[in-house]
């Protein structure tokens, strides 16, 4: 086996550690980090990933954002809130990755169609809601995040 010294940035603070070269990202957040939130999507320099599909050596260097980055101070982000209101889950299990894809999505594309959403939270599953309140949820984020930007400072 072979390790490996990474240094990569975990939601805006810097981590260095020692890993197995055949240790997923997912494993290492999960299991060394003690970042259970995340399932399997995960933010990669503000690129939704799933970190199952990646070894943690591939992330050395790189920026890394998780569910738990979302409510640093206890305010749930817009997301969160929409994920509430809305009834946008029910198990919760794919709660986790359905925000941060939505956050990617929705950092690209303030103003998604019903379409785009479901496109771009395609990659992750639920067998609980049948989507519809997710899609609620993420025009409810989308909304909140876009009059929250016209607000003057």
């Amino acid at each position: 086996m072979s390790h490996h010294t990474i240094t990569l940035t975990i939601n805006g603070v810097q981590q260095t550690a020692t890993v197995d070269s055949r240790t997923l990202l997912v494993h290492f957040i999960r299991e060394q980090l003690n970042l259970t939130g995340t399932h399997i999507t995960v933010l990669l320099n503000g690129h939704g990933i799933k970190s199952c599909t990646m070894f943690a050596v591939q992330a050395n260097g790189q920026s890394i954002e998780t569910i738990e980055a979302l409510a640093p101070d206890g305010t749930l982000h817009p997301l969160q809130e929409g994920f509430w209101e809305k009834h946008g889950l029910q198990c919760g299990y794919c709660t986790p990755g359905m925000i941060m894809a939505a956050k990617s999505l929705l950092a690209k594309n303030p103003n998604p169609t019903e379409d785009e959403i479901r496109y771009g939270i395609s990659g992750n599953l639920c067998r609980c809601t049948g989507y519809s309140k997710i899609v609620e949820a993420i025009q409810y984020a989308a909304d909140k995040l876009r009059a929250q930007e016209e607000v003057p400072a």
